[in-house]
């Protein structure tokens, strides 16, 4: 399963997670579907060193109709690199799987290149030295980008890629408050901590199935890392305000808007699919707000002429930030999406900023660390609408974790256990 996810994701182009959802309906185990998680994951950050080892040991390419088993092969390498299964029982899967795979024929072949790989693993080490693209498992344009922008922190940003991120809820505060969410999470038995700035956040010490969550599915909960939380509190939500949504899917901040306060809601995405995911999200919660598909560059298909008191733009980008939630997006973005992903987000910007009232609050927030998607957007934005002003930081009882940046704020990937996001909060001048 995990070598047909991961020939989807390179062969393909296919998300891993789309590939994922496909392919679990078949798997009534939730361990099962966990461990097949872990080894396309594993993979999508030893593939460097996995595709290297082939590269050395296959003395010719396998027919396109026995490609599955290659991926075989380089999710066992990334096992036995990793050590967390004893050498014999991931050489002896792998066998087990070829054969699964339809290709019986390449049993001994398979059992062969994982043991001289087993034998000569000292000599590939060396050979790969310190290497970034070894090292750290990712390609090397986008090593050379966040070196770039990043001269300091690249190799921690980097290495929080390859790290495990933590399983963060956010508390639906129209059901109860944090204090008893959190005491019925211990009273399960499941360690949580309340994390600082994000006052709807809570951090469990353990990953945990959703449906063992307390009160998940009851509308108590949303899965939602505290980066994407602390985007609400910069539009500062009053009731009864109009806001805007752009960019909705899946939904999670535009049910935390809801959450915080008694607005009207529009929140549109150019995905009528995962515009559904955004409906069924608010309707777990028991909330409700205007969801139309559209496109946020061209207002004038859909907009009613009434000004917004709050945009908030999530705007589509390089998911840099978020990498160690999805490290196919490593080896899915190519350095040409760059470009494409800045003009969307420039088109995005500029269309929905006469839609906002004079005296209103436009946020925008992307879960990218590259300067070109974030305050170097930003500041082109500020050189040609005079109407516009960066307005602080938000204030806190902590410290958030990031920087100020140039214009707006920024938090890497691992920071305080957040993901990697951009915010940038303008006011419309009256």
């Amino acid at each position: 399963m995990a070598a047909s996810i991961a020939e989807a994701v390179f062969d393909q182009g296919q998300a891993a997670d789309a590939a994922m959802a496909g392919r679990f309906e078949a798997m009534n185990e939730a361990k099962d579907r966990a461990l097949t998680r872990r080894l396309v994951h594993g993979l999508m950050r030893d593939w460097p060193r996995a595709e290297h080892v082939l590269g050395r040991l296959l003395q010719k390419p396998f027919k396109t109709k026995d490609r599955a088993v290659f991926f075989v092969l380089a999710i066992a390498v990334s096992e036995l690199l990793d050590g967390k299964e004893p050498d014999h029982a991931v050489v002896h899967s792998a066998v087990e799987a070829t054969r699964l795979a339809g290709a019986p024929h390449l049993a001994k072949l398979v059992n062969a290149i994982l043991r001289r790989f087993l034998r000569e693993r000292a000599t590939f080490e060396q050979a790969w030295g310190d290497d970034p693209k070894m090292v750290f498992g990712y390609p090397g344009w986008l090593i050379e980008a966040i070196k770039k922008d990043w001269p300091a922190q690249w190799s921690d940003v980097l290495a929080a890629g390859n790290a495990s991120p933590p399983l963060t809820l956010r508390v639906n505060r129209r059901h109860w408050s944090r204090d008893d969410a959190m005491a019925a999470l211990q009273a399960v038995g499941m360690e949580a901590s309340a994390m600082p700035v994000v006052s709807d956040a809570v951090m469990l010490a353990n990953r945990q199935a959703i449906r063992d969550i307390p009160e998940f599915m009851a509308g108590g909960f949303s899965v939602q890392d505290a980066s994407a939380q602390w985007a609400v509190d910069w539009l500062q939500l009053q009731a009864g305000q109009r806001v805007l949504d752009a960019c909705a899917a899946p939904g999670g901040k535009a049910a935390h808007c809801l959450e915080r306060a008694d607005i009207d809601l529009l929140a549109i995405d150019n995905d009528p699919k995962r515009l559904d995911e955004v409906a069924q999200g608010l309707d777990r919660l028991g909330l409700s707000a205007q969801c139309w598909a559209a496109d946020a560059t061209d207002p004038d298909d859909w907009w009613d002429g009434a000004d917004f008191d709050r945009i908030l733009i999530d705007a589509p980008c390089s998911a840099t930030g978020v990498i160690r939630r999805h490290p196919d997006i490593r080896w899915l973005r190519q350095p040409d999406d760059l470009d494409s992903l800045i003009a969307t987000q420039q088109a995005i910007l500029t269309s929905l900023w006469p839609l906002l009232k004079p005296g209103g609050i436009l946020v925008y927030v992307t879960c990218s660390v590259l300067a070109g998607e974030n305050h170097h957007q930003i500041q082109r934005f500020l050189e040609t609408h005079d109407d516009a002003e960066v307005l602080p930081p938000i204030e806190s009882s902590s410290p958030p974790p990031g920087r100020a940046m140039p214009v707006g704020w920024q938090v890497l990937p691992g920071e305080h256990h957040w993901d990697g996001f951009y915010f940038a909060c303008l006011g419309r001048v009256r």
